[in-house]
C-alpha cells in the first residue's frame, strides 16, 4: 500500500482532519521524488511524525508508515527534526548553546530548547541568521553589531527548510534577518545577493523607522522581530464577535492613516494617523450607520519607497499602502507616539476589540498579488526576492527569467504555487486566530486565479483552500475579480459559492444612469435588483454582489460630479497614470465654482448615487470622506499624497453635518431598518413592481419601481437622469395605507429626507430634473 493510501484510511481524532490530506499528499509526493510536493519535505517530515506518535504505538499501518518515513528521509533526518543531536557552542557570538532546530513552524517559535529559527528556500546554497540584540543602540545600529550564524546544509536543513535553535537568545528585542546565496544564473529566475539582510516572510513583528513618512530615515532597514515576554492579549470577558450575516453589512472604506492624521481632527499628534485614533472616531461611524469597516492595507510597508533612488515620483508618500513587505506584521508607523512593532500589534488588536464592541466589523484589503519588491529595472529587495525568486515570483521561461507583470507593479506573486499558496493561508489564519478580524477583500484577486505560468486556471487551488479552510470560515471573502493582465472576472470568479465580488459592473452601469447616458434603463433594475445575471448561479446570493460607486481608486464622490477629466499632475507621472474613462459628469463646470445652479445639481447627483446605492439588493460599500463630499481636486489615483487630499477633513464635516452629512447617515439608517433591500435571495415578481411598459425606450432615463414588503410597509422608488420633470405614476398603496414622502433629493435639507414621511395625494409626483424620490407605505 502506498503512503498516501494509508494516510487516507488512517482515522484520526477530528483535531488532525484538516491535515490529513495535506500530509498525505506531501508525503506521497516526496517519496516519488516530486519537486512540487505540497508542502516542503521538511514540514511533512515533521507533521507525520507529530500525527504518528499520537496516533496508538500497537497500531501496525502506523508502525508501517514510520519505516518507510525513515526509509525515504532517513534517521538522521528523524533525529534532527526531534533534536535529539547534542547542542554546539557559538564561536561567532555570544556563549549561546546552539541546536540544529526544526523545521516547523516557519518564522520564530519558543521551543523547550530555545528560541527556533525556521525558513524556507528551494534553491539557496547558502543561509546565514543575522541577530541584532537589545543593546544594538551601542554598536550602530540593525548593520553594526550584528551577529551572523551560518546555517550548515548537513546539520540545519531538512528538506528544503533551513533552521536553527538558540538556547539562552533574549525573549524578545531582538531584530532579526538572513543572508542568502545561491545559484546566480539570471536567465533561470534567480535573484540571491548574499550583501542584503532579508525579512523572514514569517516573521510576525517588522521593526523598521517609527514614525510615519519620517524623511530623516527614509533608507531605514527593515528586519523581523519577536516577543514572547508580554502576556496574551485581554480581550475581556464580555467580549464576542459581531457575526453580522453578509445581507446586513454597510461597508465603509477606510485609510487607518488618513482618517485622522489632519489636525482638525481634534487628537492629539501622537496618536493622530493611528489605530488608537480610529477608535476615538468611533462615534462617527456609529452615528453615519455603517457596520462594518474595510481597511486599506495594514500589513507592513514602506510608505517612503518612492524616495529611495531619483524619479518622477520621489516627492510622493505612499499612503495607501499596496506595496507589502510582510504578510504577518501589523503596519508598525501607525502605532501610537512611534511606539514600533510591538506597540502596533497591541493597539491594532485594541482598535479591534473596540470595534467590535460597538458592533462594527473590520475587513482588511489585503494585498496578495504583489509585494513591494518592484521589478528587475529598479527592485527593492527586501525578503521574497533574495530568499527564494523563482517560488515566490511569476516567471517568464520565454524571456530569460525575466519577472511577470500582472500586478502593475512589476512583480506577481506565485500564488498557486504550493509553499506560496501555504504563505497565503497562513498568513491569513494569524490574522484571524491572533488579531480577530472579520474579512478579507483581496486586492487584483485574479492574479490568485493564475497558474505558476501565469496562464488563468478555472478552480484555483489557492482561492479553492481559502473558501474551505475551517479557520476562515467565518469570514467574509471579497474578491476586487480583475488584474492588470486583462483576467476580467465580475460574476465569472471561482467562488464555490462563497467568494463575494467588487461588482465593478454596478460601479460603472451605475455611473452611466445616473449622469444621463441613455439606453441604461433596463440595466439599471438589473443592478438594483441585485444583478442576478451575474451572480444568480448554483447557491450564489446577492449579497454576493459587492455595490459601490466610489472606491479608494478613482474620482471621490463630490469630483464625480464635478470633473470630466483626471487631474493627476500632483503624482509625478505626466497624467499617464490613474483611469482615463471615469463616467463622470461635471455637471457644466469643471471643478470648483460659485454658479448655484451647478452646485444645487452636483448636490443632487451625490444624493441620487448614494439613494440608489442604499436600496439595492446586494451589499453596499462607501469610502470615507463621501459623507460630507470630500474632494481631491480631481485626482483619481492620490496614492502618495500623506495630505489634504487624502485626509480626512473633520473641519468640513462640522459645516455639512446639517445637510449633506445629514441625508447619508438617515439613508443608510433607512436601508438598515428595512429588510426589503436586502434580500437573502434573488428578486421574484411578487417582490417587485416594475412601472415600465416601455423597456426598449432607448431615449428613455427615467425608471420607477414598487419594492413589496411582506408587512404591507412597501417602498416607491423614482430616478429621474432626464434634464426636464418627469410625471410619475404612482400605484395605489396597499391596504390601508397611505405613501409618505421619506426622500426627494430635489429639496433642500431637511425636506430632502424626513424620517416619518410627508403624506402624499394623488397618483402621479413630480419628480425634477436629476433628482429621485423615495415613497413609504404607512398606516393611517
Amino acid at each position: 500500500m502506498k503512503i498516501s493510501e494509508m494516510l487516507r484510511t488512517q482515522h484520526f481524532c477530528e483535531s488532525n482532519a484538516t491535515k490529513l490530506p495535506l500530509f498525505a499528499s506531501s508525503l506521497s509526493n516526496c517519496y516519488n521524488g516530486s519537486t512540487s510536493c505540497t508542502v516542503a519535505s521538511s514540514r511533512v517530515l515533521d507533521m507525520g511524525f507529530k500525527l504518528s506518535k499520537q496516533a496508538s504505538g500497537s497500531n501496525q499501518q502506523w508502525d508501517r508508515i514510520r519505516h518507510r518515513i525513515m526509509n525515504v528521509f532517513g534517521r538522521r533526518a528523524h533525529e534532527r527534526v526531534l533534536e535529539e543531536e547534542a547542542p554546539q557552542v557559538s564561536e561567532t557570538g555570544p556563549s549561546w548553546k546552539i541546536f540544529p532546530g526544526q523545521a516547523v513552524p516557519l518564522g520564530v517559535s519558543e521551543v523547550d530548547t530555545g528560541i527556533n529559527f525556521a525558513i524556507f528556500s528551494q534553491h539557496a546554497t547558502s543561509v546565514t541568521l543575522c541577530l541584532s540584540l537589545p543593546d544594538r543602540e551601542k554598536t550602530g545600529g540593525p548593520d553594526g553589531g550584528m551577529v551572523e550564524l551560518a546555517l550548515d546544509p548537513q546539520m540545519n536543513k531538512t528538506g528544503d527548510i533551513w533552521h536553527i535553535c538558540i538556547k539562552d537568545l533574549p525573549r524578545s528585542n531582538v531584530q532579526y534577518g538572513y543572508r542568502f546565496d545561491g545559484p546566480r544564473d539570471w536567465n533561470q529566475g534567480h535573484r540571491f545577493d548574499s550583501s542584503i539582510v532579508l525579512i523572514d516572510p514569517y516573521a510576525k513583528l517588522v521593526e523598521g523607522r517609527r514614525y510615519f513618512g519620517d524623511a530623516n530615515y527614509k533608507f531605514s532597514k527593515f528586519l523581523g522581530t519577536y516577543d514572547f515576554d508580554s502576556l496574551p492579549f485581554d480581550w475581556g470577558d464580555s467580549y464576542k464577535l459581531p457575526n453580522i450575516p453578509e445581507k446586513d453589512l454597510v461597508i465603509y472604506e477606510m485609510n487607518v492613516r488618513a482618517f485622522t492624521a489632519d489636525e482638525s481632527s481634534g487628537l492629539e499628534p501622537d496618536i493622530r494617523g493611528s489605530y488608537l485614533g480610529v477608535i476615538d472616531m468611533i462615534p462617527h461611524l456609529l452615528e453615519l450607520g455603517v457596520n462594518a469597516i474595510e481597511l486599506l492595507p495594514v500589513f507592513e510597508f514602506d510608505e517612503m519607497e518612492f524616495q529611495r533612488r531619483p524619479n518622477p515620483r520621489d516627492h510622493m508618500i505612499n499612503t495607501w499602502g499596496y506595496s507589502t513587505i510582510n504578510f504577518f506584521a501589523p503596519m508598525s508607523r501607525y502605532a501610537s507616539a512611534g511606539g514600533g512593532p510591538l506597540k502596533a500589534s497591541k493597539e491594532f488588536k485594541e482598535m479591534v476589540k473596540a470595534l467590535h464592541g460597538a458592533g462594527i466589523e473590520v475587513i482588511l484589503d489585503v494585498v496578495y498579488n504583489h509585494t513591494n519588491e518592484a521589478d528587475d529595472a529598479n527592485p527593492y529587495t527586501t525578503s521574497f526576492r533574495g530568499i527564494d525568486n523563482k517560488v515566490y515570483y511569476m516567471l517568464d521561461p520565454n524571456n530569460k527569467g525575466q519577472l511577470l507583470n500582472f500586478s502593475g507593479c512589476g512583480n506577481t506573486l506565485n500564488c498557486n504555487h504550493p509553499v506560496v499558496m501555504e504563505l497565503i493561508l497562513d498568513s491569513l489564519r494569524h490574522w484571524v486566530v491572533e488579531y480577530h478580524v472579520d474579512g478579507f477583500r483581496f486586492d487584483l484577486a485574479s492574479v490568485l486565479c493564475r497558474g505558476t505560468d501565469g496562464s488563468p486556471l478555472n478552480a484555483p487551488p489557492i482561492i479553492r483552500a481559502i473558501a474551505k479552510d475551517a479557520i476562515l470560515s467565518r469570514c467574509k471573502v471579497i474578491s476586487e475579480p480583475w488584474d492588470c493582465g486583462g483576467l476580467y472576472q465580475v460574476g465569472k470568479f471561482p467562488n464555490w459559492d462563497r467568494w463575494a465580488e467588487w461588482n465593478g459592473k454596478y460601479r460603472d452601469d451605475i455611473r452611466r444612469f445616473i449622469k444621463g447616458d441613455k439606453g441604461m434603463k433596463g440595466t439599471l433594475a438589473t443592478r438594483v435588483a441585485g444583478s442576478a445575471d451575474l451572480y444568480n448561479v448554483n447557491k450564489r446570493k446577492p449579497y454576493h454582489s459587492i455595490n459601490f460607486v466610489i472606491a479608494h481608486d478613482g474620482f471621490t464622490l463630490y469630483d464625480l460630479v464635478s470633473y470630466n477629466f483626471k487631474h493627476n499632475d500632483a503624482n509625478g507621472e505626466g497624467g499617464n497614470d490613474g483611469s482615463n474613462d471615469n463616467l463622470s459628469w461635471n455637471c457644466g463646470f469643471e471643478g470648483e465654482t460659485d454658479d448655484d445652479t451647478i452646485k444645487a445639481i452636483r448636490s443632487r447627483q451625490m444624493k441620487n448615487f448614494h439613494l440608489v446605492l442604499m436600496i439595492s439588493q446586494g451589499t453596499p460599500m462607501m469610502l470615507m470622506g463621501d459623507e460630507y463630499a470630500h474632494t481631491r481636486y480631481g485626482n483619481n489615483n492620490s496614492y502618495g499624497h500623506d495630505t489634504d487630499i487624502n485626509h480626512f477633513q473633520w473641519g468640513l464635516l462640522e459645516t455639512r453635518k446639517g445637510n449633506h452629512f445629514r441625508f447619508f447617515k438617515e439613508v443608510i439608517k433607512f436601508r438598515r431598518a428595512h429588510p426589503v433591500f436586502s434580500h437573502e435571495t434573488f428578486l421574484n415578481k411578487n417582490d417587485v413592481t416594475w412601472h415600465e411598459d416601455n423597456w426598449d425606450n432607448y431615449d428613455s432615463t427615467f425608471l420607477a419601481f414598487t419594492l413589496h414588503d411582506s408587512n404591507g410597509e412597501d417602498i416607491y422608488l423614482a430616478f429621474n437622469a432626464h434634464d426636464y420633470s418627469v410625471k410619475a405614476y404612482v400605484p395605489p398603496p396597499p391596504v390601508k395605507r397611505k405613501w409618505f414622502r421619506v426622500v426627494d433629493t430635489n429639496l433642500k435639507s431637511p425636506n430632502d429626507f424626513v424620517t416619518d414621511g410627508v403624506p402624499t395625494t394623488g397618483s402621479t409626483y413630480k419628480v425634477a430634473p436629476f433628482s429621485s424620490i423615495l415613497l413609504q407605505a404607512k398606516l393611517t
